[in-house]
């Protein structure tokens, strides 16, 4: 059990003392809070203040972060059927029949009322919260954290692509005019933004903590995909052994969980994600292309220039690079 026992009701109590308190605004789709800093849907902070508040890491658990949007649905499939590799084979993986955000605990929902039962040979827990956000156990313990960013760009188009899924057959699915969305961003009030101090926050930990905190970009990722399958195995302490990789395991752990392979599940196709949680959305919503340049299709060069221009200008002499807007393809 990663949590103990908690006064989950002194939580509650301080979120409605919170919540009469915070500013309240943001994206015209959302009920979002802006609480240390960063924007949150009014959903999950009830959830975070919950993990923050009560939430004990070990050392042995290995903490999933990302902004929203940025690969984290790919992240957690890979790392989970890395880390059940001796448990399963993929033919009975629990991911053939599961979104793998439903595999690995969410501490926003997950530990918003009591701490879920959690089997020890399962470690992975995740989070959109930002570094400065995370509950202080998990940067007082020498527990690993995987966190992936991505170019944001396509970070954006792929955010607000899913957040008219959320919305959609709604009232407010006609506020989302990408124009707006787009200047929301750029704000920071969109869910879990500001985008780049959230980026910064796990690269500037990443430096100074390099044991503790692996960075990852989703453009690496999708590159070099049986590179960084070893390279996450290793950074977890789950190196595959000579004999996965002459079977060529690290290879098939990469295309088990490729966009092609999961997003062809019918269970990612046909089922819902938490229908009883806080928000109820179909799986398929978190399927969209899974491709690397698709901003060219929807961002005019007015909104390119823009993006690029508040890019350069918060990664400036942090030694953090994306790429310029000419360069790479679409996949």
């Amino acid at each position: 059990m990663a949590c103990e026992e908690a006064p989950y009701d002194e939580t509650k109590t301080r979120y409605q003392e919170l919540t009469s308190t915070v500013p309240a605004g943001g994206n015209p789709a959302e009920d979002m809070y802006k609480y240390q800093g960063f924007w949150y849907p009014k959903v999950f902070l009830e959830g975070i203040i919950s993990a923050q508040d009560n939430f004990k890491a070990k050392p042995t658990d290995i903490i999933l972060c990302s902004a929203p949007k940025t690969g984290f649905t790919w992240l957690k499939a890979l790392c989970y059927a890395i880390v059940t590799r001796t448990l399963f084979d993929e033919f009975k993986s629990p991911l053939l029949s599961n979104l793998s955000h439903f595999l690995v605990p969410f501490l926003e929902i997950d530990f918003a009322e009591s701490p879920p039962h959690r089997e020890p040979q399962l470690p992975l827990l995740s989070t959109h919260l930002p570094f400065t956000s995370l509950p202080e156990s998990i940067k007082e313990t020498p527990c690993r954290i995987i966190y992936i960013c991505r170019e944001p760009k396509d970070t954006f188009v792929s955010l607000w692509h899913y957040l008219k899924r959320v919305v959609e057959n709604t009232e407010s699915e006609k506020m989302l005019k990408i124009e707006d969305q787009l200047d929301m961003f750029c704000k920071g009030k969109s869910p879990w933004g500001p985008y780049w101090d959230h980026v910064l926050g796990y690269w500037t930990a990443s430096l100074e903590m390099p044991e503790k905190i692996m960075f990852l970009k989703y453009e690496d990722l999708k590159n070099q995909t049986p590179f960084f399958v070893k390279e996450i195995a290793n950074f977890m302490g789950k190196p595959f052994s000579v004999e996965e990789e002459l079977d060529g395991l690290p290879e098939k752990t990469a295309k088990f969980c490729n966009f092609e392979s999961m997003s062809s599940l019918e269970v990612n196709k046909c089922e819902k994600f938490r229908p009883r949680g806080p928000v109820e959305i179909m799986n398929s919503a978190f399927f969209r292309k899974g491709t690397v340049g698709d901003w060219r299709n929807y961002l005019t060069s007015e909104m390119i220039a823009k993006l690029d221009h508040i890019t350069n200008e918060k990664l400036r002499g942090c030694a953090l690079e994306f790429g310029s807007s000419d360069l790479g393809s679409s996949q």
